[in-house]
């Protein structure tokens, strides 16, 4: 049984002074709950409503589940630990990781100022669906560990190596000098499916929708790539133009 004073400490997750503070994160919903449990993260509790308790019976009976800590929770308590208006009834508290990225991967993607949490997860489940593990965040991106990027991964968070890192440029500059051909979206690239890659490993960077890539990314890239426009549309989605984007250059 859940304490007051756990109660409110797993509540306080919720915020991100108190999830970079403990280096904790929740994960709500029966998927991505699943999904957490099978990777190498590690969770320190699951909670759940009796409702979801008696009608998904057979999930806690699983071998994924043996050894891990359940707490049963009122509906009432339990809407204290989620941001979502309709929950499943079913949470888990899991530790964060300090990823370090592959350094020899061919393809690292790098994100630079992606504020909506909406657009960052989706960015890390396209990722995820062409292969790509290896992805690099500045420092104004959205938080990682947010309920928000975390639904929009859809478990896709748990697949890749990600890595927070504060200094983003620098990293870039020693890709670069490692011979990865560093690439930027931006509306003023090159077609993207005209391209010629002039290097084996390359990294490609997206940047804030709003403003595009910044003047020090700038500094730094080999060469900026678009989608070409065919209609009268100001701009795409980054969400959607890197999904685009990661298609060709998965080929």
């Amino acid at each position: 049984m859940l304490s007051k004073k756990e109660l409110k400490y797993f509540s306080s997750l919720l915020y991100k002074k108190y999830r970079d503070k403990e280096g904790k994160f929740i994960v709500e919903g029966k998927k991505l709950v699943l999904e957490g449990l099978e990777s190498n993260y590690e969770c320190e509790v699951i909670i759940a409503t009796p409702e979801f308790l008696e009608s998904q019976e057979e999930i806690f009976d699983s071998e994924t589940l043996q050894n891990k800590r359940i707490e049963k929770l009122s509906d009432r308590e339990f809407i204290k630990l989620t941001d979502t208006k309709n929950s499943q009834g079913i949470l888990a508290v899991f530790s964060k990781k300090k990823e370090k990225i592959n350094y020899s991967s061919r393809l690292i993607v790098g994100l630079e100022n992606i504020s909506d949490p909406g657009n960052l997860g989706t960015i890390l489940r396209n990722c995820d669906w062409f292969g790509i593990t290896e992805v690099i965040l500045n420092d104004d991106c959205a938080d990682l560990y947010s309920p928000k990027v975390v639904r929009s991964t859809m478990g896709s968070l748990f697949h890749l190596n990600v890595e927070e890192d504060k200094d983003f440029y620098n990293t870039i500059n020693r890709l670069k000098i490692n011979d990865y051909e560093i690439l930027c979206a931006d509306l003023t690239g090159e077609n993207v499916f005209q391209c010629r890659l002039d290097k084996k490993k390359f990294v490609i960077v997206f940047s804030n929708e709003a403003n595009g890539p910044s003047n020090k990314l700038l500094s730094l890239i080999d060469r900026r790539i678009t989608i070409p426009k065919l209609g009268q549309a100001e701009s795409l989605n980054v969400a959607s133009a890197s999904a685009v984007i990661l298609a060709e250059l998965c080929k």
